[in-house]
């Protein structure tokens, strides 16, 4: 068996005092299923963190990246997450949800309360431990600047 952890690169998409998550499919066997995560994904084989987080993105939501910068890395036992971040430079209706159960902007708030209601779902769904670890570092940094 192998234990070593995936490699995954994800986005913090943000639009004014908001973040674009993706409702995971609420599916058994994969990380975190029916509960609110980054977007992104798997890290192909050759290809670097940079170039996994783009794809991901076009992939998943249709969305162009635009520049961009890397936030940190987020190592655990399971899986290695590259996290970048980047302005959502476009309405939430021209995005196509490729990938998830639901997507939405959630606020500040919501990440604190760990949870948001989800249209899609009719029930108000968690956010993953890790990514609501991850959304707090990154709201906590850019109050600082």
């Amino acid at each position: 068996m192998n234990n070593q952890p995936i490699h995954v690169a994800i986005a913090i998409l943000y639009q004014k005092d908001k973040f674009l998550m993706q409702l995971r499919d609420n599916i058994p066997g994969i990380l975190y299923p029916g509960y609110w995560g980054l977007f992104g994904g798997h890290i192909e084989s050759g290809e670097t963190p940079e170039v996994a987080v783009k794809r991901e993105i076009l992939e998943e939501i249709g969305y162009n990246l635009p520049p961009f910068e890397k936030f940190g890395c987020y190592p655990d036992e399971r899986v290695v997450r590259y996290v970048f971040h980047a302005p959502l430079l476009v309405e939430l209706n021209q995005l196509v949800l490729n990938e998830g159960w639901d997507m939405g902007l959630l606020t500040t708030e919501d990440i604190h309360q760990g949870n948001c209601y989800s249209q899609n779902a009719g029930e108000v769904r968690p956010l993953g431990n890790m990514h609501q670890k991850i959304m707090l570092d990154f709201i906590e940094t850019n109050q600082q600047t």
